[in-house]
């Protein structure tokens, strides 16, 4: 996981900010299938 994936999920998580943890877990889920596939 890239480290600036890592930095703003954690900021994300430490204020329980739901809406930016679930935009960021979808952007890393799109990232890694791209990566699988291609």
């Amino acid at each position: 996981m890239p480290k600036w994936l890592v930095k703003q999920l954690m900021r994300a998580f430490h204020v329980k900010d739901r809406r930016q943890i679930k935009f960021l877990n979808e952007c890393w889920f799109n990232f890694r299938q791209k990566n699988v596939q291609g």
